[in-house]
């Protein structure tokens, strides 16, 4: 019975603006999904290129098993309050990016300061040139893995060309089916404009793969969170995906994005030379945006700008409190803010 009310977190009626006109007396369960890029979590061990061989003991980075360890701390702790009022358990699941391989992972999850959390990890080999890898953590008494897929992206003009793959999860989210597609986009390396094309290239794989999963079980919803290298009103995300502004606007098998009027608002997160952009970003289906409160609805979206991930002096204050600044270990967090997406139901009586 314990469990069972652990589990189902209950929310009294401050989300009623999200669904409605309802009775004082009636409760609402609550499950946060986030992202993180975590900012080259690598481990020690030369064995993946060039890339890999500045975060060794010997490179560039004198990466050695010190900072390795304080790295592994504060992404931790920063997982650790992700954690809410509304949310004690923390969120259902995590997206990262920008992680070496499976173990660096296993040794995050294993940190005093989430292992009450019980994450557990998805993981796979990517073919990226950095060496860098999308996953996934999650909570498994809020979270089931029913399936994972994988799927590289191919540029057929610039057949060379590799990037992260995108990694789509299904599962049942407190019982209910949902599919979340993790990714991390192509940069902007080159330019923007010059290496739009990939991105645009990374979103119409991600509306693919979205369609594929719908056309299989068209009653669940999907979620494609990541560290995009776009902000919401860029080609990819706007276009090539069919991430709305408006929950109005959006039409069956597209998205609503609710980070477009946050940036519009000056909040992002990750900042360069005084502009802030919102690349790190968590969009959902139209199935979120639906009358029946029996299931998952969107309620809120927030970046995660805490106080303790802020640079404190010099010209970068308040930017993200990063790793390496200049070749100088900071001992900081991320160059990007994580983000969070919470979303409510009504639940049924039995």
């Amino acid at each position: 019975m314990i469990k069972r009310l652990l589990i189902s977190i209950l929310l009294p009626l401050a989300v009623a603006s999200c669904l409605g006109a309802a009775s004082p007396e009636k409760m609402h369960q609550v499950a946060g999904v986030a992202f993180y890029n975590l900012e080259n979590l690598f481990d020690t061990i030369n064995n993946n290129g060039k890339y890999d061989k500045e975060f060794s003991p010997d490179g560039a980075r004198q990466w050695n098993g010190e900072k390795y360890r304080m790295k592994l701390h504060n992404m931790a702790y920063a997982i650790s309050q992700m954690r809410s009022r509304i949310t004690p358990m923390g969120p259902a699941f995590i997206g990262v990016s920008e992680i070496e391989n499976r173990s660096v992972l296993d040794d995050l999850v294993a940190q005093p300061e989430v292992a009450d959390m019980h994450l557990q990890v998805v993981h796979h080999d990517s073919p990226d040139r950095r060496g860098v890898d999308v996953g996934l953590l999650y909570n498994p008494r809020l979270f089931r893995v029913l399936s994972v897929s994988n799927t590289t992206l191919s540029i057929p003009s610039n057949p060379r060309f590799r990037t992260r793959d995108q990694m789509c999860v299904t599962g049942l989210l407190m019982g209910e089916k949902v599919s979340v597609i993790v990714n991390h986009w192509p940069s902007r390396l080159g330019g923007q404009e010059q290496s739009s094309y990939l991105r645009e290239a990374a979103a119409a794989l991600s509306k693919h793969i979205a369609d594929s999963v719908l056309a299989l079980d068209p009653n669940q919803g999907i979620i494609v969170m990541g560290d995009m290298n776009d902000d919401p009103q860029d080609r990819s995300m706007a276009v090539a995906l069919g991430a709305r502004k408006k929950k109005e606007d959006v039409k069956p098998g597209e998205f609503y994005n609710p980070w477009w009027a946050m940036l519009d608002k000056g909040i992002g997160t990750l900042a360069y030379k005084g502009q802030w952009n919102l690349f790190d970003q968590i969009v959902l289906s139209d199935y979120f945006l639906g009358d029946d409160r029996s299931r998952w609805c969107f309620f809120k979206a927030e970046v995660l700008n805490r106080e303790f991930l802020k640079t404190k002096e010099g010209d970068r204050v308040g930017y993200p409190l990063r790793t390496f600044s200049g070749g100088a270990f900071l001992n900081g967090y991320s160059d990007h803010f994580p983000t969070q997406v919470f979303l409510v139901r009504t639940p049924q009586k039995k």
